[in-house]
């Protein structure tokens, strides 16, 4: 892309984006999803079976949420590790020591920054993966069992995965509050 005129920071700053609203949207997914499961749980007899096809359907978008976020995580990796090598070799073509210091120091801030960002996201998504393992479970486990002695199951269930999906959309807002603060300084060149 930068043979084409698109700097590096740049293509860093859209992919970050690009990964605020992905984890906006597994945000929302995961919380669609757990209302579907709190559903299932208060659900009665020909009721079952639609409602643990819902939650079957919000598990599989869930996981592809959680898949893009991871993606999306990988991608911004990619570009920054690039752009940070860059700009760590251009630093030994400065014949003016101060610009070659005051770019050191633009340097460091700016990889102080990511590394906070980028371990925020990958936090974040890393809380995905149990969240997921266990709708998996109960959605197997459903499947099976379509009947009351599952559901008391499912009900039992539903308070810690509240409490996990609550987790996670907490570290996922930081994530996307700290991501919006890196675009913003990245554009500006702060």
């Amino acid at each position: 892309m930068e043979k084409f005129g698109v700097a590096k920071r740049d293509i860093l700053a859209e992919r970050v984006e690009k990964t605020r609203e992905a984890q906006t949207e597994a945000k929302q997914q995961f919380t669609d999803a757990l209302q579907r499961f709190l559903a299932v749980t208060k659900a009665e007899g020909g009721d079952l079976q639609r409602k643990y096809e819902d939650m079957s359907k919000e598990f599989t978008r869930s996981e592809e949420r959680a898949k893009e976020v991871n993606t999306r995580i990988a991608s911004v990796e990619d570009v920054a590790e690039a752009l940070f090598r860059e700009w760590k070799e251009e630093l030994g073509k400065y014949a003016n020591a101060s610009l070659r210091s005051d770019s050191q120091r633009q340097l460091d801030l700016t990889r102080r920054r990511y590394d906070a960002m980028i371990g925020l996201m990958k936090r974040a998504a890393q809380r995905m993966d149990p969240i997921l393992a266990t709708f998996r479970d109960q959605v197997l486990f459903l499947k099976h069992n379509l009947n009351a002695r599952a559901l008391a199951q499912l009900d039992t269930t539903h308070r810690t995965l509240e409490a996990d999906i609550s987790r996670l959309i907490s570290d996922m807002e930081t994530s996307i509050r700290e991501a919006e603060n890196f675009i913003r300084d990245l554009k500006s060149g702060t």
